[in-house]
């Protein structure tokens, strides 16, 4: 031998139409006329004409690759030989949704059963309407609902017998949510508190403040205290630490005298939310198995996100649906480090009730 050389390619791939024929014949003890049952369990769904790896197929392409329905057409025409219509390609990505409603009902039961959640929202339109896209989210799962943007959707979302930490921004759905201890998001504050050093760059005051914070979060980062006890102890110095940091600009009230009130300083209304919110920024410090950021929700709506960019929402209510239950599924297959495709293909093949 002198020397060996492989040749990596994928073999063209046409479609396979399989006509399945049922032969009729008559028992000669009753009479009676029988023919065989279909047998296509795991090979189509209900009496769909469309097998178990179109639809995986056409869904991936959908979820994972982002493709818009004219180029799913054009990639199945292209790459198999298949002519399909818009209306057969939405149609099959119905008929995944409708198979994994089950599937994403347990994971949302079981992320009302987590002691952490992350919770966030994005615009999505709906028939050109301006809506909102809410996740609940943890590192095992992902759910999406459709909605406005009020507390009710996530008091729906969250059930009434949520018991952990919600995660999440500083938005007025979240804090006036009264079913749920909280962790708000220091990577929002600290943007905050950015911002305002970027808005007075030679205010030395304000530069001395936002160091501050930064010191007093890091510091509450690399918090290592083993017992409960101690980290509660530790979770308190740190309330004291940041009101003492906020104090000079918690001082309201003209001065004396006929003079003008002062204008106010620049991190007052942080300061403000800082002090409103005081017992929910150290949880993580307390409890370890809270994080400190909802980043995690961010990450979870990421793929969404880019999906609206490139379709812009979705038409009708239906649409919307299907796209909130199969972002709920792909999201927590991707959150698993699962294979989308081959998940998607034994979801198709179990066996239907």
């Amino acid at each position: 031998m002198v020397r060996t050389r492989e040749v990596i390619d994928l073999p063209p791939a046409p479609a396979v139409v399989t006509e399945h024929v049922y032969l009729e014949r008559r028992c000669p003890r009753c009479g009676g006329c029988w023919s065989p049952g279909p047998g296509l369990e795991g090979v189509v769904v209900g009496q769909g004409r469309w097998g178990v790896e179109l639809l995986s197929r056409i869904a991936c392409l959908r979820e994972e690759a982002r493709l818009p329905i004219a180029h799913i057409q054009r990639e199945l025409a292209q790459v198999h030989g298949l002519e399909l219509s818009v209306g057969g390609i939405v149609g099959a990505l119905r008929t995944v949704a409708a198979r994994a409603e089950a599937v994403v009902a347990g994971h949302l039961a079981a992320i009302r059963g987590s002691p952490v959640v992350h919770a966030d929202e994005t615009g999505w339109r709906e028939g050109g309407k301006n809506g909102y896209a809410w996740t609940l989210s943890t590192p095992e799962a992902r759910y999406f609902v459709h909605g406005g943007r009020d507390r009710g959707v996530l008091e729906a979302a969250l059930g009434t017998d949520f018991a952990g930490v919600l995660v999440s921004d500083f938005y007025a759905a979240y804090t006036t949510y009264d079913g749920a201890r909280h962790q708000y998001c220091w990577a929002h504050l600290l943007r905050d508190v950015d911002e305002v050093v970027r808005q007075h760059p030679r205010d030395a005051a304000v530069r001395g403040w936002a160091d501050a914070l930064h010191r007093l979060f890091g510091r509450a980062q690399a918090s290592a205290e083993a017992s409960p006890a101690g980290r509660m102890a530790a979770r308190r110095r740190c309330e004291v630490d940041l009101l003492a940091i906020c104090a000079p600009y918690l001082t309201t009230g003209p001065p004396g005298g006929d003079a003008a009130p002062a204008p106010p300083a620049p991190p007052v209304g942080l300061c403000r939310r800082i002090e409103k919110h005081l017992g929910e920024l150290f949880v993580f410090v307390e409890d370890p198995a809270v994080p400190a950021t909802n980043n995690a929700a961010e990450r979870s709506l990421r793929h969404l996100v880019t999906c609206r960019k490139i379709s812009g929402g979705t038409r009708s209510e239906h649409g919307t649906d299907t796209k909130m239950t199969l972002a709920s599924l792909f999201g927590t297959w991707r959150a698993l480090g699962l294979n989308p495709l081959a998940q998607c293909r034994a979801l198709l093949a179990a066996p239907q009730g």
